[in-house]
């Protein structure tokens, strides 16, 4: 906290810091939802010192419904519904990691959970960020860039032309 000049208090500082760490914290499960449950198994199965954990919810699946606007900005209505898998794990540190993922893939769900309450500890966010978040992240760019270049290839480029004066 930061004494203002009026005395009081200013939580800014704090804050923005936990917002810096929310928006992070919501970067890392998105990524973590988009890995392929056996990148997670090697992961973990790879990971040193692996911490007991217990499950408090889940793995369980259920729908959300998924909602769409006409044109972006025309009145909600609903698209329809998308099967997702939510679980939640405690380590023995009392991390508690939280996952969504679409499907029905519940040892995903749990694994995505173990390395989300892994990334909440500061001293092994590190090694969450450079050992599984990157992999993931440079699988889903190549996966992307493949895409791109695939449909750049289709890419059909048209034009007018001018036969002369008549």
């Amino acid at each position: 906290m930061h004494r203002t000049d009026d005395g009081g208090t200013n939580t800014a500082g704090k804050e923005a810091a936990l917002d810096a760490t929310q928006i992070a914290r919501q970067a890392s499960m998105a990524v973590l939802a988009q890995a392929q449950t056996q990148e997670l198994e090697t992961f973990w199965q790879q990971w040193p010192q692996r911490p007991e954990f217990e499950v408090l919810r889940g793995p369980e699946t259920g729908l959300v419904m998924l909602r769409g606007r006409i044109g972006g900005g025309g009145a909600p209505f609903n698209v329809g519904e998308a099967t997702v898998t939510r679980a939640t794990v405690r380590l023995a540190d009392g991390s508690v990691g939280h996952s969504y993922a679409l499907g029905r893939d519940k040892e995903k769900a749990r694994l995505a959970a173990l390395f989300d309450a892994l990334w909440l500890d500061e001293g092994r966010r590190e090694a969450v960020e450079r050992t599984v978040l990157d992999a993931v992240r440079s699988r889903l760019e190549k996966a992307d860039a493949k895409m791109r270049d695939e449909a750049a290839a289709t890419k059909v480029d048209f034009f007018t032309m001018v036969r002369g004066d008549n």
